[in-house]
């Protein structure tokens, strides 16, 4: 992949590394992880709510994630040359115009009680998503100090944390409150025009709180559509090591000869996989007799504490990651949540339900830290890289489908140690990168705001 040179900023023009971050745009980069987090976090309880409606098992109603998260693999590419070619801003405002539509989509998907168009408005759904991470995630890294790159993201992730935290109970509240559920027994003895119109009063639930974030997110690209923000793109120059005095020039270079931006890629493939896994069945998962045995709108409740812990953990990561090497911490929190999640698979009652909730504590600084590490001295390659981080969250994808399918075999709690092995090799790559040895003689890739 060759890059234009002329999109380069250079160590000694008005995109030079900033002493000091830029607060308007992280406040805009913080409201727009948020929106993200919370359409994400709806996943979680759009899935048993589909799942009750069309009478799916667990690896159809993966299907769900499946579409949604695939997304992230078939758009990453795309919305990478958009940064190339439109700049953060623009790209981060046609992200949430697709995300509007997106959104709207779910209103003709409960007026006809289709599962395959929920799965379309998904997929569009995500592919705004998709372009607005490509460009936000990166965007986030070179607005400030790249000491303090880790943290910043981190404190960016807690605001998508703090959406995951409040979709649940709006979700519950809106969504599995709808008319009531009735025994499948008698669903099949209806006629199909009664089986037809009860799917679609069941479905109603949805378009109040996907048609208000439609409106939302319209508002927000017009919104951030007239602000200004920088940086702006700078003249290529060659670049000038700040200690050594060595005078280098950018070459062209392929993203498939960095070793850790692969690494890194695989591990936002299991980070993704197992939280998302994690998420999409706990509801079903608190239903289990042996686990908790709790009602979908009671269990959605607790769904909060999981996502809590996660908003809780990155506030905390992001202050923690100014003193503590970023592979120690990471390793540290991929080793506690195997730990957790084996306990939970080998226990029940109130054990079981808490240790998995708990799981999500130790998930909070995953994401950032290992896209940080991954697009690490990627200099010109970094919008590249992101794309490359952003389609490996395809995880989210394929894991939850891969043990959705187990479960109909062996049992959903037992399915459960397909994230246990996800975790542990998050473990593994952050223990790599403690000693690892930090490049500062190429500047980052900074394309027009």
């Amino acid at each position: 992949m060759a890059f234009n040179a002329q999109q380069v900023a250079g160590w000694g023009t008005e995109n030079e590394l900033r002493s000091v971050t830029d607060g308007r745009a992280m406040t805009v980069a913080m409201i727009l992880f948020f929106m993200v987090g919370f359409l994400t976090c709806l996943n979680d309880i759009i899935t048993p709510h589909l799942k009750s409606i069309f009478e799916l098992n667990y690896m159809q109603a993966m299907l769900v994630q499946f579409a949604f998260f695939s997304s992230y693999f078939v758009f990453s590419y795309p919305g990478g040359r958009c940064v190339d070619w439109l700049g953060y801003k623009k790209t981060m405002v046609l992200g949430l115009m697709t995300m509007a539509a997106g959104a709207a989509g779910f209103i003709p998907a409960s007026y006809l009680a289709s599962f395959p168009v929920f799965l379309g408005a998904l997929i569009l759904l995500a592919a705004g998503m998709t372009t607005v991470q490509v460009a936000a995630n990166p965007y986030v890294t070179i607005i400030g100090p790249s000491s303090t790159a880790s943290s910043r993201l981190n404190l960016a992730q807690a605001f998508n944390s703090v959406g995951t935290f409040i979709a649940p109970f709006v979700g519950g509240m809106f969504i599995l409150r709808g008319a009531p559920q009735i025994a499948s027994a008698l669903l099949h003895s209806m006629t199909a025009v009664a089986q037809q119109a009860y799917r679609q009063a069941q479905a109603s639930s949805v378009r109040l709180p996907y048609a208000g974030m439609a409106l939302l997110l319209a508002l927000l690209a017009t919104a951030l559509g007239l602000l200004r923000l920088g940086p702006s793109s700078g003249r290529a120059l060659p670049v000038q090591h700040s200690r050594t005095g060595v005078l280098t020039q950018i070459t062209r270079q392929e993203i498939w000869h960095h070793p850790w931006l692969l690494c890194g890629a695989l591990g936002i493939f299991t980070y993704v996989g197992a939280e998302v896994t994690i998420g999409s069945l706990l509801v079903n998962y608190m239903g289990l007799p042996q686990v908790a045995g709790l009602r979908e709108q009671t269990a959605a409740n607790y769904l909060m504490f999981y996502w809590g812990g996660a908003m809780i953990g990155r506030f905390i990561g992001s202050a923690i990651l100014q003193r503590v090497k970023t592979g120690l911490l990471l390793c540290i929190v991929g080793v506690g949540a195997s730990a957790l999640v084996l306990t939970s698979i080998l226990s029940s009652g109130r054990l079981a339900m808490d240790t998995m909730l708990g799981v999500g504590f130790f998930n909070s600084i995953m994401f950032p830290s290992i896209f940080t590490l991954g697009i690490q001295d990627l200099g010109p390659l970094t919008s590249k890289g992101s794309s490359l981080m952003i389609a490996s969250i395809v995880g989210g994808a394929l894991i939850p489908l891969g043990t959705g399918r187990l479960a109909d075999r062996i049992g959903l709690q037992a399915s459960l140690i397909v994230t246990v092995i996800c975790y542990a090799y998050i473990a593994v790559f952050g223990a790599a990168a403690i000693r690892r040895r930090v490049l500062t003689q190429v500047p980052p890739e900074i394309p027009p705001a």
